[in-house]
């Protein structure tokens, strides 16, 4: 009997930067639907439901076996090298299209209201991003090397029924996030629509029971519905989204920064900026602003599998992805430069973007403004906030699931926790809770991660990874690796103050929404 040894990868360095060997029998399955057009797996059969025999015989052996498989979709099988289409630059046009938005835009200046120099801000999000670079090339090796997604590989640590635990945590964060974004992204839109439709009947009378405006919810349902149609067109559309968006994105921002540059003079008022902090106060803020500087992307650090998985080999994902910190320094650097030449231009600082943009120009700069902000939120919000819970939905259930079913519940999920009340009852709730939360992450990551190179080797069997065998390499205790269980739970346990207490605001929200669905 064929050996299942036969059918690993043999071991490589990490960062080779050639792609694996790939399952035979797989490779059977994506050329058979799939013959030539690269991602249209994920495109024309996402509702298509498959169970795919993951034997260690070939192809036409017993059927016996199938019946410990896992129900799957297209959405969660591997990708074969000949369907793995992301180069460097799609992945370097992702992460530029991720960072230009509005929360980036605040980082630093952020940094300096608490105290420190402008280039002490700057250095503290580039170091941060520095740091955060190696765990999420590290998670991305395994995506690339296997083609899987993150929900399979947490399958690896946590077990086949287990890794519901990890994505499920992952999806609820992106929920969260999606219907934030999406609501920033909206009131943009209200907010530089001219005055005299704003101060109409319907702008001002607030909706029974919601407590916004019939126009807010009008530019909400565009922004959320604008998302949706990009969504529904798969993987595919969310690369073309963001390649062609990273260079519009681009200019925008040196525009924006060559203005307030020529109109200020130049950027004297921010180079004045220095730190009010002494040494022995500085030390405190610092480590607490890095923590939270790397738990900025430390979700998407945590499911970049979900998009690693296409790269065409390690070298592509590797180079597309190393100049994170260099392009978080860049846009924070504009963030708090325009900020700081406000000061002299308008005689006060405005902080916030959209109402810097509303009163720069006329109207072609207006619509100018509605239309960059809402590509950058957008272009953050489906990468960031929509792959993972899409994919954790799809693993939880493949039978009713497929990628455009779990966006489309991730998005009506996000519409449901009613993000205009989160950020007026609570501001502290979403950029303290939402933030601590995503850096509970770090846990779930390090599991994955040290099971992953120093348990496993970088070895995985692909077809126990989608076998619900009691046999199965990752079956462990009905399916359930209590280890990794219990490791997750100690690695959250420490007392983390802001996490308790907003949590309980959390959970008391989530039963407001609960009852008025």
């Amino acid at each position: 009997m064929q050996s299942k040894l036969l059918h690993l990868h043999p071991p490589f360095f990490p960062f080779s930067t050639s792609p694996p060997p790939y399952h035979s029998s797989l490779i059977h399955f994506h050329h058979h639907h799939h013959k030539h057009n690269p991602l249209l797996l994920h495109l024309k059969h996402l509702s298509i439901q498959k169970q795919i025999p993951f034997s260690s015989s070939s192809s036409s052996s017993s059927s016996s076996n199938d019946t410990n498989c896992l129900d799957t979709n297209s959405s969660l099988t591997p990708i074969s090298p000949s369907n793995r289409t992301f180069t460097v630059w799609e992945f370097t046009t992702l992460w530029i299209s991720m960072i230009i938005g509005i929360p980036s835009y605040y980082l630093a200046g952020s940094l300096v209201d608490l105290g420190m120099s402008w280039w002490q801000g700057i250095a503290t999000v580039f170091l941060a991003n520095l740091l955060l670079l190696f765990p999420l090339i590290l998670t991305a090796v395994p995506g690339t090397k296997h083609g899987i997604p993150f929900p399979v590989l947490a399958r690896s640590s946590f077990g086949v029924f287990g890794a519901h635990v990890p994505t499920l945590l992952r999806a609820l964060i992106g929920c969260g996030w999606f219907g934030i974004e999406s609501w920033i992204g909206g009131e943009a839109i209200y907010l530089l629509l001219p005055s005299q439709l704003k101060n109409s009947s319907f702008a001002i009378a607030p909706v029974a029971g919601l407590g916004i405006s019939l126009l807010e919810i009008i530019c909400f349902s565009i922004f959320c519905l604008v998302q949706i149609c990009i969504i529904w067109e798969g993987i595919d559309g969310i690369r073309e989204l963001e390649k062609y968006a990273a260079p519009v994105l681009v200019a925008l921002t040196f525009a924006l920064l060559s203005w307030s540059y020529l109109n200020a003079g130049g950027f004297g008022r921010m180079l004045s900026l220095t730190s009010r902090l002494t040494w022995h106060e500085f030390w405190p803020i610092f480590f607490p602003a890095l923590t939270a500087n790397i738990g900025f992307w430390a979700t998407v650090a945590l499911n970049i599998p979900d998009f690693s998985r296409f790269a065409r080999s390690q070298k592509d994902q590797i180079l597309g992805q190393v100049g994170l910190p260099i392009f978080m320094s860049l846009f924070t650097f504009v963030g708090l430069a325009v900020t700081s030449s406000t000061e002299v231009i308008f005689g006060r600082v405005i902080s916030d973007p959209i109402r810097l943009l509303g009163m720069i120009g006329g109207q072609w700069t207006t619509l100018v403004a509605i239309f960059g902000i809402s590509l950058a939120t957008i272009t953050t919000n489906i990468a960031a906030n929509v792959v993972a819970p899409a994919n954790a939905l799809t693993n939880l259930s493949p039978k009713w699931f497929t990628f455009r079913r779990g966006a489309l519940v991730t998005a009506l999920l996000g519409i449901a926790f009613q993000p205009w009340k989160l950020l007026k009852s609570s501001e502290s709730f979403v950029y303290t809770w939402l933030l601590g939360y995503s850096a509970l992450m770090g846990p779930i990551a390090g599991i994955i991660l040290t099971d992953y190179y120093l348990v496993k080797h970088m070895e995985l069997d692909v077809d126990a990874l989608y076998s619900g065998s009691p046999q199965g390499a990752y079956y462990y205790q009905n399916g359930y690796n209590v280890v990794a269980m219990v490791a997750l739970v100690v690695g959250i346990l420490p007392d983390n103050p802001s996490f308790s207490s907003e949590a309980r605001h959390f959970v008391k929200h989530l039963e407001i929404v609960c009852c008025s669905l």
